[in-house]
C-alpha cells in the first residue's frame, strides 16, 4: 500500500511538473507573438510615413500608399504636372527581406512586363 502512494505522489509530482513546464512555454510564447505582432505594427506605421521622413528622396505629394503587395507607386514629377518616371517603393525596416511576391513583382518591373490599359464603362 506504501508503495502505491510514493508511485502516485511520484506520479503528481512529474505531472505538476510537466504542467508549469507547459505554463511558462506558452507564456513565452505569448510573449514572443506579442513582441512579434509589435514590431509589424511598427513597421508598418513606419511605412506609411516614410515619405515625410529623412531619407525619402521623392516628393511627398508624388507618393500613393498601397501596403500590399508594394507599399508605395511613385509618380515621380507628379506634383509640378511632369511626370518623369513611375517607381514601385518597397519600404523595409530592420532585417526585414523582400517576400517571394515582392520578389516577382521586382523581376516583372526589370523586364519590362509592365502595362497601361483603359477600361470604358458604359452604365
Amino acid at each position: 500500500m506504501l508503495y502505491i502512494l510514493i508511485i502516485l505522489l511520484v506520479i503528481n509530482l512529474i505531472l505538476i511538473y510537466l504542467l508549469i513546464k507547459t505554463i511558462k512555454r506558452e507564456k513565452e510564447i505569448r510573449k514572443e507573438a506579442i513582441e512579434k505582432s509589435r514590431q509589424v505594427l511598427e513597421g508598418k506605421f513606419k511605412e506609411q510615413l516614410a515619405p515625410v521622413l529623412p531619407g525619402f528622396k521623392y516628393n511627398p505629394s508624388d507618393a500613393r500608399f498601397l501596403g500590399t503587395p508594394i507599399d508605395f507607386v511613385i509618380f515621380d514629377g507628379a506634383s509640378e504636372n511632369k511626370i518623369n518616371k513611375i517607381v514601385f517603393l518597397e519600404i523595409k525596416t530592420g532585417e526585414s527581406k523582400l517576400t517571394e511576391k515582392e520578389k516577382q513583382i521586382e523581376n516583372l518591373v526589370k523586364a519590362g512586363r509592365i502595362e497601361f490599359e483603359v477600361l470604358n464603362l458604359k452604365f
